[in-house]
């Protein structure tokens, strides 16, 4: 009996033991205000700021619940017009789609570089001037590396006339293209491109990290929905907080950025030195240091005129930059 009312005690003990422990774990857990979805499983290392803003907690900080979702170009964009999707991650693939009165706009930078041109060791090709009557293979007509090239070649003279475009649907696909002689050129996004370079497949003869016009410029924008960004400008506020959290901890800890993302699945890369060489890379902008921050509003005006001066781009750039980018009070929201 004795044994029985002990047994007893210890389970009231337990019981009352975690009753009191309900109210102090609810005053740890985040009060959120907002409940969003962010494509945030695109696999690719340059998202890091997404992943690692959900992983750390800063958007739970910033009161916002987060789930990450996967969306192909066309599922982002109709979400942004409608408001279904607050934010996300996006190169200057989406300047035509601004223009085309797509309910979007940039409100921040994300980080720099990611995109090569790369031809075979032996190739003859050196410079720009040398790609005129060269067949370019690209991952589709009109995306960033389309774009990229395009951009390159107008800017030296040399038109889409004067070359051909090849899309292929996968980037090892389009290494072996360029292995085979299919392609003179292969426009590739990291990591694919690092990789050719580093095993000596291919030799790079534009990096946009390093080289003009695209060195010192973002690759990557935060855009938003306008529709989200005039109905609830605060909840972007919070998440562009949130954001130059997770860019400043990857500024600051770039080895330990790589462990977490690809630990967790967010990123497919066995190299660890070479995810670390490109997060590096990256330049990710560390607002309260003030490094690799650059002027977004003068950072999407440059890429505007120079895509309108190319014929990518038709309107105006001073009346594009109007929709293009909005600035948002990072105050908004905070007590």
């Amino acid at each position: 009996m004795k044994k029985f009312f002990s047994a007893v005690s210890v389970v009231l003990a337990l019981a009352m033991a975690l009753t009191l422990a309900i109210p102090a774990l609810a005053e740890t857990t985040p009060e959120y205000q907002w409940k969003i979805s962010i494509p945030g499983k695109s696999g690719s290392l340059c998202n890091s700021p997404t992943y690692l803003a959900y992983e750390l907690g800063y958007f739970a900080e910033e009161g916002i619940d987060v789930e990450l979702i996967t969306a192909d170009f066309e599922a982002k964009k109709i979400g942004l017009n409608n408001g279904t999707i607050s934010t996300i991650n996006g190169d200057f693939q989406y300047f035509p789609s601004i223009e085309a009165d797509i309910q979007m706009t940039i409100v921040d930078g994300l980080h720099q570089g990611c995109i090569k041109l790369e031809v075979l060791p032996n190739s003859d090709i050196q410079t720009v001037e040398d790609l005129k009557g060269k067949v370019i293979g690209v991952d589709e007509i009109g995306g960033t590396p389309y774009q990229v090239a395009l951009l390159w070649l107008e800017q030296n003279g040399i038109t889409i006339n004067d070359v051909q475009f090849l899309p292929f649907n996968d980037g090892s696909l389009e290494v072996e293209a360029l292995k085979q002689g299919v392609v003179d050129v292969a426009a590739l996004w990291d990591p694919i491109a690092s990789v050719t370079e580093n095993e000596g497949t291919a030799r790079t003869i534009l990096d946009i990290g390093k080289d003009e016009p695209f060195a010192g410029h973002y690759c990557c924008y935060l855009y938003a929905s306008t529709k989200v960004v005039e109905e609830q400008p605060e909840l972007i506020a919070a998440e562009l907080r949130a954001y130059h959290k997770a860019q400043a901890w990857i500024a600051e800890n770039p080895e330990e950025a790589v462990e977490l993302v690809t630990k967790a699945g967010y990123v497919s890369i066995e190299d660890h030195d070479l995810a670390l060489q490109l997060v590096k890379s990256y330049s990710y902008p560390h607002h309260e240091q003030g490094t690799n921050v650059v002027d977004v509003k003068a950072d999407v005006e440059y890429f505007a005129q120079a895509l309108y001066d190319i014929g990518y781009l038709h309107t105006d750039p001073a009346e594009y930059i109007a929709k293009a980018y909005t600035y948002l009070d990072l105050t908004l929201g905070q007590e």
